[in-house]
């Protein structure tokens, strides 16, 4: 019975999450917010969605996992890019350009933020399965520096695109950085 009850219970979070998410992006999307009223009643239902979509996904997750702290990074993340997107005007120039450097940087550290807090999971999954070792498997610090670098490849990938330096060659180079800096990490730095 109690199985059922967690179910039951995962099952309706997990709705309630879906519909967040779609009410945050349909207003993101449609709903013509306003940029000039931040106490405006369409907006303040903006930013409770922009924190309970989030919230409603990565608790259940990190509770399930064990990955501590990915709600609070999450929950950052993407409410800072949700809040990037909708309210802060789009840059026009690149990104040194002295008054487009603060949307910039707004915009890459909710990249970094979100890049890591959607890898971790699917990370520690992945792990979990190859490898062998139970200290590999179980280190936490390896997930974590893992998904941070995913976050940073988004956030390299996006700083190259508002440098206008993006091209095929240099998002492959900015791999192999970081799969070659990864398994120095891995050859160098012993499992918690």
């Amino acid at each position: 019975m109690k199985a059922l009850n967690t179910q039951h219970y995962s099952l309706i979070l997990a709705a309630l999450a879906g519909l967040c998410w779609a009410a945050v992006l349909a207003l993101l999307l449609f709903g013509g917010l306003n940029r000039n009223e931040p106490l405006e009643l369409q907006r303040l239902l903006f930013y409770a969605l922009a924190l309970a979509a989030p919230i409603l996904t990565f608790v259940p997750i990190e509770r399930a996992m064990g990955l501590v702290g990915l709600t609070i990074e999450g929950t950052l993340g993407i409410a800072l890019l949700l809040y990037t997107l909708a309210f802060v005007p789009a840059p026009q120039e690149w990104l040194l350009a002295l008054p487009d450097l603060p949307i910039y940087g707004l915009l890459l550290m909710a990249l970094l933020l979100c890049g890591a807090a959607i890898a971790r999971p699917f990370i520690h999954a992945a792990t979990m399965r190859l490898f062998q070792s139970r200290a590999r498997a179980f280190d936490g610090r390896r997930v974590r520096r893992q998904s941070y670098e995913v976050g940073l490849f988004l956030t390299l990938l996006a700083a190259f695109a508002g440098l206008r330096v993006l091209t095929w060659v240099s998002m492959l180079l900015l791999a192999v950085v970081l799969v070659i800096a990864e398994m120095l990490f891995l050859a160098r730095v012993p499992a918690e």
